[in-house]
């Protein structure tokens, strides 16, 4: 179980540099993410690592919640990240119930580089940011050469390299996660650990 801990402190703080990147490439642009939009959100084939998803699936061990979460998401039709609530009827509007502990992907998206087939660089913009600010997404496009984004490739490869076998191989964001929480309570189990909650 030690094992799953030191790998989750370490992918957390390969999140911390992550969103420094992008978070800071998007500001310089003036191409961040809309304000309560859920759009991307509403898409459960949005792919994330087993390893992206442990420092979650240890906070939902640590505070009573995996099991709970494990029949919650078996429960469901799947037709949005589990860990996205609505604010409207069509889920265009929400925000993320654990933002604290979100996966990569969600911190890389919205604006990202990445290479196209004769390997040029250039950026994935999300469609609401990309209608919201056109002139500045035109902007960003010309001014590649000199002022490159962070390539998702990269953040995705960081990552994964953490630990290979739980982070090269990418799963739908809700098959990740319940993964991710069989994990952790089949190694609490054989830890000796599943009543206390809190992992030796």
């Amino acid at each position: 179980m030690q094992r799953l801990r030191d790998l989750a402190v370490a992918v957390l703080n390969e999140y911390q540099l992550l969103s420094s990147e992008f978070g800071g490439y998007q500001r310089q642009t003036d191409l961040s993410c809309t304000n309560g939009c859920g759009a991307c959100c509403n898409n459960p084939q949005v792919e994330a690592s087993v390893l992206e998803m442990l420092p979650l699936a240890l906070h939902l061990f640590d505070t009573g919640q995996a099991e709970s979460y494990l029949e919650k998401m078996s429960e469901s039709a799947g037709f949005a990240c589990q860990l996205f609530a609505r604010h409207s009827l069509d889920g265009s509007k929400g925000a993320c119930t654990v933002y604290e502990w979100r996966p990569g992907i969600c911190r890389m998206f919205g604006v990202a580089g990445y290479r196209t087939k004769t390997q040029y660089p250039t950026i994935s913009v999300c469609s609401t940011i990309k209608s919201a600010h056109p002139e500045k997404y035109a902007a960003t496009l010309i001014a590649i050469t000199s002022s490159p984004p962070p390539m998702l490739a990269n953040g995705r490869q960081r990552i994964a390299k953490i630990d290979y076998a739980l982070g090269e191989s990418l799963l739908p964001i809700n098959q990740a996660l319940f993964s991710a929480l069989e994990k952790v309570l089949v190694m609490a189990a054989y830890s000796g650990v599943e009543e206390e909650n809190v992992a030796a």
